[in-house]
């Protein structure tokens, strides 16, 4: 497992630059490395932005059925999402953004796990198989 700290834009790019070694490794084809690096992105910048920085864990990950894959959560101690249910529709956004970042992410993945309460941080994990 690899743990890296979410403090600034360059600590972005870094869970980026991690998240797509670790996805070539375990064999996943350039376009499900895109799609989870592309959601592992707006995570990060959504700990960072949103939840006043964290920390992000990459793991490489075995299914039942032998399937390779890449696993990766993001938790935050920041001000928590009073309505997920809400912040995972598309368009919604509490800032300039498009309100694409949380549902976006979702549908990038093949697993998506949301935890939060107000007051008390966001955990994202989210897991990308092998085809």
């Amino acid at each position: 497992m690899n743990e890296l700290p979410i403090r600034s834009g360059d600590d972005v790019v870094r869970v980026r630059q991690q998240v797509r070694v670790a996805a070539a490794q375990r064999g996943l084809s350039l376009v499900d490395q895109t799609k989870v690096v592309t959601a592992a992105s707006e995570l990060a910048r959504n700990a960072l932005v949103h939840g006043g920085g964290g920390l992000a864990r990459i793991e490489v990950v075995t299914s039942g059925n032998g399937r390779s894959g890449i696993r990766v959560g993001f938790t935050d101690e920041g001000p928590g999402i009073a309505d997920v249910e809400l912040a995972l529709t598309d368009g919604w956004s509490t800032g300039a953004g498009l309100g694409l970042g949380l549902s976006g992410a979702r549908r990038l993945v093949d697993e998506f796990e949301l935890t939060s309460k107000p007051g008390s941080g966001t955990s994202v994990v989210v897991v990308k198989w092998s085809r």
